[in-house]
């Protein structure tokens, strides 16, 4: 059996035409920086004005998520900002669209198990104000990012894990179910007859959903979910649940969110990087280049991916990966659709 990840359903990720690749220079923290030559990224972001992360109430709404599983994870979103509802509201229930879905081999139910044949969840959940809520290693229970964010709403805490998660997901009123379908059952077993018995690590075995919002009132939240790596060592935890590595949201400058080979991302703080650079005054486009750049600087590549996307309080993004293929779901006023995110790798 190819070491690549099982593909059942999802239309493939190369569909869409790639796009010709950015040449941001590399951006260091604590600085400003400019756009490379020749690259087609956005102007670069202004720092915010105030620090407050409040309501500005002139903000347009906008929706930005990862892998093909974002388009319909963006239309449950958007049919919340399009009539004032909250970004917090929004990310949520985007993402438990591809986490209820059965023909989703990599988030929530019909995720592919690890390697001892359990379905293990993590996610989290962030909004403007910097409240979050986490959860990791979590089996029986559909929707990871519904006990995130009662974590960051019912408790003192910001990570559950395992059994404790699980614990609280019963006593906050949530059904615990068998997460394991024949479909993913069956993908691990062939997997088994291998004999390899290690995790496939390239770059199709890698798609979490993170997906950011900005509403009306001009407020961020952000949400991240996944199944994990598929066929990992029992326990394993990657960036997903992990704020400021999955995902990162700070109301007064933008959001961030990851999707990749988890271990990396984890290594640079990612989200949080994508961030802090628009704060010292990189655009969307430019801090998730940068990021990607600090990765491969530091990080032996071989077929892995990462990918990042971001948004800004004034409602611009960015988006870039190690390899070509990544792309992503873009919902504003008068668009909704696929976009294919440029790379340093074709």
């Amino acid at each position: 059996m190819s070491a690549q990840r099982p593909k059942r359903s999802s239309p493939s990720r190369r569909r869409f035409l790639h796009q010709a690749g950015l040449g941001g220079a590399a951006l260091a923290l604590g600085s400003a920086c400019s756009s490379a030559a020749g690259s087609k990224a956005p102007e670069a972001a202004q720092t915010p004005q105030s620090a407050d992360s409040g309501t500005s109430g002139s903000n347009k709404p906008v929706v930005l998520s990862t892998w093909y599983h974002g388009l319909p994870a963006n239309d449950a979103a958007w049919a919340l900002l399009s009539t004032g509802g909250t970004a917090l509201d929004a990310a949520e229930a985007g993402v438990r669209i591809p986490e209820a879905d059965p023909q989703s081999n990599s988030v929530g139910y019909g995720g592919l198990p690890d390697r001892d044949g359990h379905v293990t969840l993590d996610a989290c959940i962030m909004d403007h104000e910097g409240h979050c809520g986490g959860v990791a290693f979590l089996e029986g229970y559909k929707h990871p990012i519904s006990v995130a964010r009662k974590v960051m709403e019912e408790t003192p805490h910001v990570l559950l894990t395992g059994q404790g998660a699980a614990q609280f997901a019963a006593e906050m009123g949530f059904q615990q179910e068998d997460l394991l379908t024949p479909e993913a059952r069956a993908d691990w077993q062939e997997w088994l007859r291998d004999g390899h018995h290690a995790p496939p690590v390239n770059a199709q075995n890698h798609d979490t959903i993170g997906l950011l919002a900005l509403d009306g009132e001009g407020r961020l939240a952000g949400a991240c979910t996944t199944s994990g790596l598929a066929y990992k060592m029992h326990g394993r935890v990657g960036d997903s649940p992990l704020i400021g590595a999955g995902l990162y949201v700070d109301g007064a400058v933008g959001g961030a969110t990851a999707t990749g080979m988890g271990e990396m991302v984890i290594k640079v703080c990612g989200s949080f990087l994508v961030v802090e650079l628009m704060r010292q005054g990189a655009s969307p486009q430019e801090a998730c280049e940068a990021a990607v750049r600090r990765i491969a600087e530091r990080q032996d590549l071989e077929d892995r991916q990462v990918g990042f996307l971001a948004l800004d309080r004034q409602g611009r993004t960015g988006a870039f990966a190690i390899r070509g293929g990544f792309n992503y779901a873009l919902t504003h006023e008068g668009q909704h659709g696929m976009q294919d995110a440029a790379s340093l790798v074709p």
